[in-house]
């Protein structure tokens, strides 16, 4: 079995269906929405933030096209996608992620859209970017998730996964500690939803490393499939294309 199937049929370290793990998931998202961005500061000593910027300036938006960033949240992506000029769609299926995100200023070229990763309601080949920032890993079927991705693209179009991942051997002793109590604990102080970081902390040991993510990937129908690490492995950022015409 792949890591890919083990995250589809899992919450956390519990077998579950995929209906069920549907529900715990948007569950989950509900209960952390209003500490989310603080405990994402928290857990990465606030890195995260330079792993995004990284993130957005790779995946280059340009004025005037369409970048849909899936799994959007309270929408960090959204609005520096949106400073580049680009018109963006934030997507994700949580109404509470989305509801503090439009609590910010300046999201006049960000429609936000409740919808799933494995059922976007978009044409096919009318998306000229899409990026997805730590949240593949939380749609229930990862690999229709990424043929959705890759039908809504247009030809040439561009894709960037910006996930966590497996770090260098050296660190994964270290990390693995740090993920394991840290951040849980953090999750019990600051958002009282302990459960809820256990959960995040095993998504994140389950998911693809980074030649399988990326052969996953290409399978979807992208091509051009490369990745970047940042910070020794602990996150990566995939990226590809769609074949022109």
């Amino acid at each position: 079995m792949s890591a890919g199937e083990k995250l589809a049929d899992s919450f956390g370290a519990t077998e579950v269906s995929v209906d069920k793990r549907r529900q715990l998931i948007r569950r989950t998202f509900e209960q952390v929405a209003p500490r989310y961005d603080l405990m994402n500061d928290l857990m990465s000593m606030g890195i995260h933030r330079l792993w995004k910027s990284g993130f957005v300036a790779l995946a280059a938006p340009r004025p005037g096209e369409i970048a849909l960033d899936l799994a959007g949240g309270t929408g960090d992506i959204g609005l520096a996608l949106a400073a580049a000029g680009a018109r963006v769609l934030v997507v994700d299926p949580s109404a509470a992620m989305m509801r503090v995100g439009r609590m910010r200023a300046g999201v006049e070229r960000i429609e936000w859209i409740a919808a799933e990763a494995e059922h976007l309601p978009f044409p096919d080949a009318s998306i000229d970017l899409l990026t997805i920032s730590f949240g593949i890993r939380n749609a229930t079927d990862v690999a229709v998730s990424l043929r959705e991705i890759a039908r809504v693209l247009r030809p040439g179009g561009r894709f960037f996964c910006l996930e966590f991942s497996t770090p260098r051997p050296w660190l994964r002793p270290l990390y693995g500690l740090w993920s394991r109590t840290t951040i849980p604990l953090l999750g019990a102080v600051v958002s009282g939803r302990r459960d809820a970081y256990r959960y995040l902390v095993e998504s994140i040991r389950r998911f693809p490393d980074q030649t399988e993510f990326a052969s996953m990937i290409a399978s979807s129908g992208l091509v051009d499939v490369r990745w970047r690490d940042v910070s020794f492995g602990i996150a990566a950022v995939h990226f590809a294309r769609k074949p022109a015409e």
